[in-house]
């Protein structure tokens, strides 16, 4: 199993083509479906960055499993895995903006997306649980995987080292937001083609 939770890591950044493709082939956006879909994207993709400025381009490593250090500052005191919960938020979003095969691509793709991030969460904990053992258990413990806490978890000696670097988390999520810039472009434009 763990070979196949491997591969899924090192393809995230690929599994979504597929469902972009079909959601700008089927598109049928609104000006309502786009807003909403837009708040949507830019929530998750603000998450994104935020989870970006505390983990450094590390987020992109596309090989095997790893983590020089524990990050539990930022958003990663509220929710374990805000990379891809922000992930879920832009997909969901572009889902909307699409109006695509509504609801059933929207459906099937978080099916997919949920399934996915499972799956690499499962063997980024095991990894994480090794490594940092007892240290990591007690943030799991506090730190739900999905969901976010409204009160953050607060390990003094770990956090006070750990700080944001906002200047890396626009240079690692500079492809990010070409991709953004383009699906959201492309949809506007079907959206006035229409």
């Amino acid at each position: 199993m763990n070979s196949f939770r491997n591969k899924l890591f090192t393809l995230r950044s690929f599994t979504p083509i597929p469902f972009i493709i079909l959601m700008l082939v089927f598109a049928r956006p609104s000006i309502y479906t786009i807003i909403i879909g837009l708040i949507f994207v830019i929530s998750g993709e603000v998450l994104r960055l935020w989870g970006v400025a505390y983990a450094g381009a590390l987020t992109r490593v596309t090989g095997s499993v790893g983590a020089p250090e524990l990050i539990m500052a930022g958003p990663y005191s509220y929710v374990r895995n805000p990379l891809y919960l922000g992930n879920m938020l832009l997909y969901f979003g572009f889902g909307v903006m699409s109006n695509a095969l509504f609801p059933w691509l929207l459906v099937v793709a978080m099916i997919w997306f949920v399934f996915q991030y499972y799956q690499i969460v499962i063997l980024e904990e095991d990894f994480l649980s090794k490594k940092f053992a007892e240290l990591y258990r007690e943030y799991a413990k506090h730190v739900p995987r999905f969901f976010p806490t409204f009160t953050p978890y607060v390990n003094s000696d770990i956090q006070s080292r750990q700080f944001p670097d906002w200047r890396v988390a626009f240079k690692s999520e500079r492809r990010t937001f070409q991709a953004l810039g383009i699906v959201t472009v492309s949809l506007i434009i079907i959206y006035w083609l229409r």
